[in-house]
């Protein structure tokens, strides 16, 4: 975050710049999962973005509350968000037949 902007960077493992992605929300927590980067913002936004071009893979997803941690289960089909109040929302993943 600098001057009020928010961004998203990607680097290789070599330290090589591959690309950023502007943001509108505070990122307050994110992780890493597959090809996918799973992140919350104080806004109350959920946001999952590709890994390699860092584009919006679905539109973002509002909880209402400033989210404080995400995790997402090991056969990743769940996503778990735990809110400012307390609450652990558990978003599926894939579609809805699967879910």
């Amino acid at each position: 975050s600098v001057q009020d902007k928010n961004a998203l960077h990607l680097y290789s493992v070599n330290g090589k710049y591959l690309g950023s992605e502007t943001l509108k929300e505070e990122v307050s927590d994110m992780c890493v999962t597959g090809d996918y980067i799973v992140m919350g913002s104080l806004q109350g936004f959920l946001s999952i973005r590709d890994l390699y071009s860092l584009s919006l893979s679905i539109s973002p997803l509002a909880m209402r509350l400033p989210i404080h941690c995400i995790s997402v289960t090991k056969e990743y089909s769940h996503i778990l968000v735990g809110l400012e109040d307390g609450k652990l929302i558990i978003v599926g993943v894939g579609k809805p037949a699967e879910v």
